[in-house]
Formats: C-alpha cells, sequence, structure tokens
C-alpha cells in the first residue's frame, strides 16, 4: 500500500510541469537560466538576430549585356498583323521581345503561354512584344492560315510577315531557329538571345532590368 500511494504521488508530481495543451502551464522561456544551465533561448534568439542583420545581401543580378549595338533590320517584309507599326524603329523607347516562329512549330507553340504571360504582366510598363513570322512550309505562308493560328494561340502581340525567311536570315545568319528569341533595350540594342524554348526567368529578368534602366 504504501508503495503504491509513493507511486501516485510521483505520477502527481510529474504532471505539475508545463504541459503543451494548456497554455496557461506553459514554460515561461523568458525566465532566467537554473543554475549550471545553458544559454536561455532569449540569449539564443538575440544572437540569432544579431547573425541575420549582419548576414551579407542577396548578391544582385547582372543587368544583360549588350550583345548588338544596333537592331538588325526587317528584310523586304510582307506587312504586319495585329498592329498599325510598320518598323521596329516605331516602337524605340519601349523594351521589345523579338521572337521567331512559325505556327507549325511545336517548340514555337510551346513557348507561347510564357510570351503570353509577360506581356499580360509589363505590357502598361512599357514592353512590346513582336512575332516575326518565318514559315517553313507552304501552307504556313498563307496569310488567312496564319490569322486563323493566332486567334487559336492567342498571339495578340504583332506579327511581321517574313514569308520568304529574309529577316529569319538577315538576324541569325546560317543556321538559323524557331524559336529565337531577342530582347532590344529602348535605344534598340539587342541585350538577350535565346534559341529554342525555356530559360523564361532569364528573360523574364532581363525585361526587368532594361524597364528599369529606362525608368
Amino acid at each position: 500500500m504504501t508503495v503504491l500511494l509513493c507511486l501516485v504521488l510521483a505520477f502527481a508530481a510529474a504532471g505539475c510541469r508545463g504541459s503543451a495543451s494548456d497554455p496557461a502551464e506553459r514554460t515561461d522561456t523568458t525566465a532566467a537560466p537554473m543554475a549550471g544551465a545553458g544559454p536561455s533561448l532569449t540569449t539564443n534568439t538575440a544572437l540569432i538576430t544579431t547573425a541575420a542583420a549582419t548576414a551579407p545581401p542577396p548578391t544582385p543580378i547582372p543587368a544583360p549585356p549588350i550583345l548588338r549595338e544596333e537592331t538588325p533590320p526587317l528584310v523586304e517584309v510582307d506587312g504586319w498583323l495585329g498592329s498599325e507599326v510598320s518598323s521596329l524603329e516605331d516602337l524605340r523607347g519601349k523594351v521589345v521581345v523579338v521572337e521567331f516562329w512559325t505556327f507549325g512549330c511545336y517548340n514555337c507553340r510551346n513557348r507561347i503561354p510564357h510570351t503570353q504571360e509577360l506581356y499580360a504582366e509589363y505590357q502598361d510598363q512599357g514592353l512590346e512584344i513582336v512575332g516575326i513570322h518565318s514559315p517553313e512550309f507552304a501552307y504556313e505562308q498563307e496569310v488567312g492560315n496564319i490569322e486563323e493560328a493566332m486567334i487559336e494561340l492567342g498571339v495578340t502581340w504583332p506579327v511581321v510577315l517574313d514569308t520568304e525567311r529574309r529577316t529569319f536570315r538577315a538576324w541569325q545568319g546560317r543556321p538559323a531557329y524557331w524559336p529565337r528569341t531577342y530582347v532590344l533595350d529602348r535605344q534598340g540594342r539587342v541585350r538577350f538571345d535565346h534559341i529554342g524554348e525555356g530559360a523564361y526567368e532569364e528573360l523574364e529578368q532581363a525585361v526587368v532590368h532594361l524597364l528599369a534602366e529606362g525608368a
């Protein structure tokens, strides 16, 4: 009987320590530490705060380099769709994404949703997008087919008709690629160049930098 009573008293004493289910009984972490104990929680928090305050700032993303001092020409194009603009010079003062594509190209079609997101996000801040449609096959040369594809794919930015691929070759040389994406700064200099799909984050970073440069 005496042993049973001692066990009951011992369990009762253990239950008096702070319980996480009862806020009123939680241990006060700001109280002074017991003699011989390690640093209190308050001291540790101070050390963490000091370390965070002295941590170096994140490395800034460098501005995109100047790849070409002048915008390559649009060579003997057959007009523009979706815009009253008639040359890239008309867009001087804006940051311009120039994207070579053709509507039958699988990779070009995959890239379009990312271009749509970029246009929606930054158009009001001075971004323009120009798609240069350089067809690979005869059925991609028909203007009616291009217009239908623009509606189907949600292409709402100006499109240049580069039917004979003259501009395609003038910009890229040989070999040339679909899709290929360039970014021009407000002075018309080429500051970004990417072949194929991907590099969407890098493209957006370049656009943000160039919009800020002329702000």
